[in-house]
């Protein structure tokens, strides 16, 4: 085989025993790998708890991880969501993924649980299980510290996946995150506190020329996009980039989406971050654009936060420091848990109780819930569980338990369809409409419209199941197109495949997913948006008017999207779209 190894270790920790698995060429073809191949093997487990020793975790490459292929140095892990109740997903950054296929592996799968605290090795072909009842406790960084990588993949879970918060995260290569969906806790249920890979092997590539031109092609298109390269794009400034464009267009989240400007956003943008900390590049192995920013001044090390914690620790918390959000980012990484989640979390927890944060009480919070102390026990169950613990559903901004990310619904009608739908949950990144709403790639479409938007959130979809599948990383495709990553993949693969022919593997593995969810009780039911985003306005001004969602509109963008998804009007799977996808109905 080119591309894949064509081999998947089993790991049982229950048993402690390791096993060879085997998948047919035509498995790969139509799952490809990341996300797809892991939805494949949580498909027989549909029944059990996510806690259940035989709930898989999933850590998967693709075909073109450890290749010349532009962005190719990520991993995707799977599993079933502690916080949601949903299929659990998560795209890798750092080095793990190439580290994992160059020890000739294309995926991991754990199952059962260790009675004691337990790291997994893998030297290229050996795979061994170490005691670490020593590191747990440790925070992600002391883990980091105590191993010392060097050139090997490491992943943890710090202490917030060992003391049961639903959305703790897992850490890779110290700088990246798993987050979102508490895998983090599928990790520290089972009792795997790292797995630690290395590798010497090489990926083999069938047309090592196609694949050259391919991705000259790729890197032509990425240099003429101002959205990652231009001076205020990803490369220069990072995903922080984002901050003055959704304060910009009126849809920052503030005060826990009750508004959608927050005053002070000008002065707490990347360009305050880089005037204080004069960051450096750092990215993703195999990955040109570098769109994650490291100090390198008196605070030298410490990582820059992304777009959604700087808007979500700012605005959405009524605070202006950016000091502060720099080090709640830091201790949110180094206690494993995912930033996003906790900071809407601790919204919720404001708005009810109706007290401010300071710097001291807000850093301690967030040792409070990773370490399950005082208050922090009720709020590490995240957003929803502790609305609805106190009387007050609707104050938790949550789509299917997932916590809503910074891009305020009613200022972008195609991310409040995304939201509702996703199969993750309240997520961005299963169809991330913000590329054409506000960047205007590929196309510019009106942002106050549902207007099409069910066609353009389906087709979104169906090619970011492909991106995390490959896998790639979504940002390049601000520049790119699934036409070049085609003739990336015939290169590598030697599969002649055109880009009609990988969107149709990706509405496949968006279908599988949609079958999953709805085995664990998920219907139209649950394919919405939180009450707010229809009762109240947003933050408008003379320009731009931002009013509540029409839920008329948005139920009939609903429809449509169940319509050219293959759903039926209640959103479930049918039989007559599964067998046309060729997906297995009968084992339903």
């Amino acid at each position: 085989m080119y591309g894949w190894t064509g081999k998947i270790a089993r790991i049982d920790l229950t048993r402690q025993k390791i096993e060879i698995q085997t998948l047919s060429p035509d498995t790969y073809a139509r799952y490809l790998g990341g996300r797809g191949l892991g939805s494949l093997f949580l498909q027989p487990c549909t029944a059990l708890n996510w806690d259940h020793p035989d709930m898989p975790v999933c850590l998967f490459t693709g075909p073109l991880t450890a290749t010349a292929a532009p962005t190719s140095g990520r991993s995707h892990m799977v599993s079933m969501s502690p916080l949601t109740g949903l299929m659990a997903d998560s795209s890798m950054g750092g080095k793990i993924g190439v580290q994992l296929k160059r020890a000739g592996w294309d995926g991991i799968v754990i199952t059962g649980k260790s009675d004691l605290p337990v790291g997994i090795e893998i030297a290229d072909e050996r795979i061994t299980l170490v005691g670490a009842k020593n590191l747990w406790g440790m925070t992600t960084d002391a883990v980091y510290q105590h191993l010392a990588p060097k050139k090997a993949g490491l992943a943890c879970i710090g202490p917030a996946g060992e003391n049961r918060v639903r959305f703790a995260a897992v850490i890779t290569d110290r700088h990246h995150a798993a987050g979102r969906t508490g895998l983090g806790l599928c990790l520290g249920t089972k009792k795997v506190k790292y797995i630690l890979v290395s590798g010497t092997g090489r990926t083999r590539v069938k047309d090592p020329e196609q694949l050259k031109k391919a991705r000259e092609d790729i890197f032509r298109l990425t240099a003429a996009s101002p959205a990652l390269m231009g001076q205020y794009g990803f490369s220069r400034m990072g995903t922080g980039a984002m901050y003055d464009l959704m304060d910009n267009r009126h849809m920052m989240p503030t005060d826990n989406f009750c508004a959608t400007r927050f005053a002070p956003a000008g002065k707490l943008n990347a360009n305050a971050y880089a005037r204080f900390y004069s960051p450096r590049k750092h990215g993703c192995k195999g990955c040109h654009i570098l769109c994650k920013k490291i100090s390198t001044n008196h605070t030298a090390g410490t990582p820059m936060p992304e777009f959604e914690t700087m808007s979500h620790f700012t605005a959405l918390l009524g605070l202006q420091d950016i000091q502060l959000v720099t080090a709640a980012n830091q201790r949110c990484n180094s206690l494993g848990m995912d930033t996003i989640s906790t900071a809407v979390t601790l919204s919720c927890y404001r708005e009810i109780i109706k007290k401010d944060f300071t710097p001291v009480s807000l850093l301690g919070m967030l040792e409070d819930i990773a370490l399950d102390r005082g208050e922090g026990n009720a709020l590490k169950r995240g957003a929803a569980a502790y609305a609805r613990s106190m009387g007050k559903p609707d104050a938790a901004m949550a789509v299917k338990g997932l916590e809503l990310p910074a891009y305020d619904p009613r200022g972008a009608y195609g991310m409040a369809l995304g939201f509702a739908v996703s199969t993750r949950g309240g997520c961005h990144l299963r169809a991330y409409p913000i590329s054409h709403e506000i960047l205007r790639k590929p196309v510019a479409t009106d942002r106050f419209s549902f207007s099409g938007k069910a066609r353009i959130i389906k087709i979104a979809e169906d090619l970011n199941a492909v991106v995390d599948s490959l896998i790639a990383c979504k940002f390049i495709f601000f520049a790119a197109g699934l036409e070049e990553y085609a003739r990336v993949f015939s290169a590598v693969t030697g599969l002649d495949v055109t880009a009609h022919d990988l969107m149709a593997a990706g509405e496949k593995i968006e279908y599988n997913e949609r079958i999953i969810n709805s085995l664990k009780g998920f219907d139209a039911r649950h394919d919405d948006l939180p009450a707010r985003f229809f009762l109240q306005p947003g933050t408008g001004s003379g320009q731009i008017r931002v009013p509540p969602i029409d839920r008329a509109a948005f139920v009939q963008a609903k429809n449509a999207y169940y319509a050219v998804r293959g759903l039926s009007t209640d959103g479930l799977p049918t039989k007559s779209k599964a067998k046309q996808l060729g997906l297995p109905w009968k084992t339903w």
